[in-house]
């Protein structure tokens, strides 16, 4: 299977930190995957995803997304690029096609390509009817759709996802999901992070268990349930391997 993107060695310490937040961590995912990158509290999954998708800079090792480094196609790379926060990444008093309009213009969309892409976008995850109003007006479930739409008009050929079904009721998550899904299947590889693990073990091909910026089980769900005694389910394998300890964080 052809490795779409390649992490070797990568690590990263936050100035004035005791320890490193992402240590020496190597993975290879390839393009048609769902990749799941799971773990507690303070892990370093979001460090790591903030690294892959050109937000920091790791303090050593590298990596390439389709071939292209963030040392020599930086631009390119952009461009291949979509990302989903967990915050919303939306003007609140402006309405959902305005939003849409302004983030799809950053792409360098033509106006034509852009305004059938919205409709289209809008038409599929249920917010047509709402589209010329105010995203402050938005539950959050709307929110989070409008806000997946955004991070995904250029049809990036990769999309990190931060925790994109928190706080959202059931019809909302099973339209997200299922777009993903699509996404997926014509041609998007998926980065994905979330707590929600019956989620996970059900969205993702493959995942990948980070505690304390290192890395300690890769494979599928089902692989990774195989792995650990007595487990029956992915929560299971996560508490064995991470622990039971609380892990509350305070910034």
């Amino acid at each position: 299977m052809e490795h779409f993107i390649e992490i070797k060695n990568l690590y990263k310490k936050y100035k004035n930190a005791e320890d490193f937040s992402v240590n020496d961590i190597s993975l290879n995912i390839a393009k048609n995957e769902i990749y799941g990158i799971l773990g507690p509290n303070g892990a370093g999954k979001t460090t790591l995803i903030s690294i892959l998708s050109g937000l920091i800079k790791p303090t050593s090792g590298q990596f390439t997304i389709d071939g292209l480094s963030p040392q020599k196609n930086s631009f390119k790379l952009r461009q291949i690029i979509g990302i989903v926060p967990q915050e919303y990444a939306l003007y609140p008093t402006l309405t959902a096609r305005e939003n849409l309009m302004f983030f799809g213009s950053l792409y360098g969309l033509s106006h034509k390509k852009l305004k059938t892409g919205i409709d289209e976008s809008l038409e599929i995850m249920g917010l047509s009817k709402f589209a010329d109003k105010k995203v402050e007006q938005f539950s959050g479930g709307m929110k989070r759709r409008c806000n997946l739409i955004a991070g995904t008009l250029h049809n990036p050929k990769v999309l990190f996802l931060d925790e994109p079904t928190v706080g959202v009721d059931v019809q909302s998550k099973k339209a997200i999901i299922d777009h993903l899904l699509d996404l997926n299947k014509k041609g998007t590889c998926i980065i994905y992070t979330s707590h929600h693990l019956s989620e996970a073990e059900e969205f993702c091909t493959k995942i990948a268990i980070i505690d304390h910026g290192k890395i300690h089980a890769v494979g599928t769900p089902e692989e990774l349930v195989k792995k650990v005694c007595s487990a029956e389910n992915l929560e299971d394998v996560f508490i064995s391997l991470t622990g039971k300890e609380l892990r509350d964080v305070v910034v």
